[in-house]
């Protein structure tokens, strides 16, 4: 068979999309005049950012020189994510292909992301290309990254390929290693239709569009199929391929990468991870599909307006229909009304939403600060989930509280070993070991440390950053829930608690976070008509203050003339005018999308 199916996976930033776009050009899958830089990014905020986001698949046909020179093949190609929040978009690439492109930066060597992926391909018995890109910059050293290379897969030196996603180079013999090296999909035709859906997405006019792998059998145009796991029933009304726009074909064949347009309007009956099969000769089993992904970090998300709940509602289903990895159920607070507690892989991926949701659908909302889920041991014997600080059990009702902590693997030079390390301790890391991915004048080392997740969602990615000179990159996985020592912190403004400013903090850390966030609050909110006091509180006790002064307007400016009671009988009058102001205001204070921003990055 002429069709080989295979991914490219890599830290962020280490040019999978710009490789993507030398393959589509050497194959001429995109007209010359049509190309434009990182091509299989089509999401506005993807081009933007430089990174991808969303896992997109192409096909192309190419026929190589130096191999059968009458043979076409097929090759569907699936560009992927690179960082840690978008892993479980990797995964589903994986299980969809027979082949994975490592790809490692040159200058940049392995980092931590390239080996979380790496394992998730060895975990799918998929067949590694190891290969080392952006070779033409001057600051390339081969040598040293082909021997982390092989460290780490235990490959042989010749088996690394090398190539430049910018210029070109290498390219070809690439697309020929991966004819050569990935096998082809096993033949299952005569077998009762299955495919694997991967991926899905929403279009007005067609309902549920489905990015499937067919495993066994063929989908016809026309053909009644069958939803697996959610038993729900729908006419194919178009197959085809990503072109990578989408091209219509009359099958999809055994094998075969492509969408296949369901006509179903109902979200719900579409899962990623589900098998379509025949509704006439239906298969006896499903395919395995994904492991359920766990959301680690929750958040509030509410529409500004109350009356744009339904509307949220409807585009928070369509992103979770391209987003699988992300959960929501409804949450009602007092004070922000009807909105969704929603779960997310890591900071970045709620950053992320929050703008889809704002550019995508035109929303106007307000995101709680985030917290990870903790596990609550009641008195009464009950065990729960906490993921807001609102649910959090009254002091007397709690026996214990745990809360998740990670497997985390940083790689960093090794001059700023030291500075990596002092990070980590300070937030609370536990060492566990050290090794050495490369040896010389420049070595590079993997610190592994078990590491507590509320001490991994604000700013460490950042402050990592900062004190490697931006050399350090990282990874992160579950490992156990362990017992914690945490208080709810809220946040006062005007002499009212603000709910979504509301959050879960260890015990020992409360006066400096409180500190933090009225300090940052008093650089965004804006000044009003009185005086406005930010306060941050544990239980009854204040632990943190601060004040806004009040605008001020010359009253006295159109008096002349006369005794100076006269200004002090104005005085006096705007004096009990912000009295009354300050009493009526209370809660009443319009808090601008920064000032939460400003806390949720504090």
């Amino acid at each position: 068979m002429n069709t080989r199916n295979f991914c490219i996976i890599a830290h962020i930033d280490h040019g999978k999309s710009t490789l993507a776009d030398r393959f589509l050009e050497l194959t001429g899958t995109v007209e010359k005049r049509k190309m434009k830089d990182q091509m299989l990014d089509q999401m506005e905020l993807e081009q933007e950012r430089g990174i991808t986001i969303k896992l997109q698949p192409v096909r192309m046909k190419y026929t190589p020189k130096n191999l059968k020179p009458d043979s076409e093949f097929i090759l569907n190609l699936i560009d992927t994510p690179g960082h840690v929040d978008f892993t479980y978009e990797v995964s589903r690439s994986l299980a969809a292909v027979e082949g994975a492109i490592l790809l490692v930066d040159a200058t940049q060597g392995v980092q931590a992301q390239t080996i979380g992926n790496l394992y998730l391909a060895i975990e799918q018995n998929l067949t590694i290309i190891p290969v080392l890109n952006k070779i033409d910059l001057p600051n390339a050293d081969i040598k040293k990254s082909s021997e982390e290379i092989i460290k780490l897969t235990g490959c042989k030196e010749e088996e690394i390929l090398t190539c430049s996603g910018k210029t070109g180079e290498g390219v070809e013999k690439l697309l020929e290693e991966v004819i050569k090296r990935v096998p082809p999909p096993a033949e299952n035709s005569a077998k009762p239709t299955r495919a694997l859906i991967f991926d899905s997405f929403y279009d007005d006019y067609r309902g549920v569009v489905a990015s499937v792998r067919v495993i066994d059998g063929s989908i016809n145009k026309k053909d009644k199929i069958t939803f697996m796991k959610t038993k729900a029933d729908a006419e194919v009304l178009e197959t085809g391929h990503y072109s990578p726009s989408l091209v219509p074909d009359t099958s999809l064949e055994n094998g075969q990468i492509g969408y296949v347009v369901t006509g179903l309007k109902d979200l719900n009956h579409v899962k990623v991870g589900d098998t379509i099969t025949a509704t006439g000769a239906p298969a006896s089993e499903p395919l395995s599909g994904y492991k359920e992904v766990k959301p680690m970090v929750f958040a509030g998300i509410f529409p500004k307006e109350g009356n744009e709940y339904n509307t949220l509602r409807d585009a928070i289903d369509r992103l979770k229909l391209s987003d699988s990895s992300f959960s929501y159920e409804p949450e009602h607070s007092q004070a922000l009304g009807f909105g969704f507690r929603c779960g997310f892989l890591g900071m970045l991926h709620l950053d992320i939403f929050q703008e889809r949701l704002r550019r995508e659908f035109e929303l106007d909302i307000i995101a709680t600060v985030p917290s990870v889920a903790y596990s609550i041991h009641k008195t009464n014997g009950e065990n729960i989930i906490v993921k807001s600080p609102q649910d959090l059990p009254e002091a007397q009702k709690i026996e214990k509280i745990e809360e998740p902590w990670m497997n985390c693997d940083i790689i960093t030079p090794q001059g700023f070993i030291g500075n990596v390390m002092g990070l980590v301790s300070e937030r609370k890391g536990r060492y566990k070991n050290t090794e050495y991915l490369s040896s010389g004048s420049e070595q590079r080392a993997l610190l592994h440390y078990e590491i507590p997740l509320a001490s991994l969602i604000t700013d460490f990615y950042d402050k990592l950053k900062t004190v490697s000179s931006g050399y350090a990159s990282l990874n992160y996985e579950f490992k156990q829930y362990e017992p914690t020592d945490v208080i709810k912190l809220d946040i006062l403004i005007a002499e009212e608690p603000v709910e979504a400013l509301a959050t879960l903090i260890w015990r020992d850390d409360a006066y400096k976070l409180g500190k933090q966030i009225v300090n940052s609050l008093k650089d965004t909110l804006p000044r009003q008509q009185f005086v406005l006091k930010i306060q941050a509180a544990v239980g009854g006790k204040i632990i943190a203050s601060e004040r806004i002064s009040a605008m001020r307007k010359d009253v006295t400016a159109g008096l002349y003339g006369g005794d100076v009671t006269r200004k002090r009988k104005v005085l006096e009058k705007q004096k009990k005018g912000k009295k009354r102001m300050m009493a009526h205001g209370k809660g009443k204070v319009d808090i601008p999308a920064e000032a939460y921003l400003a806390v949720l990055k504090r």
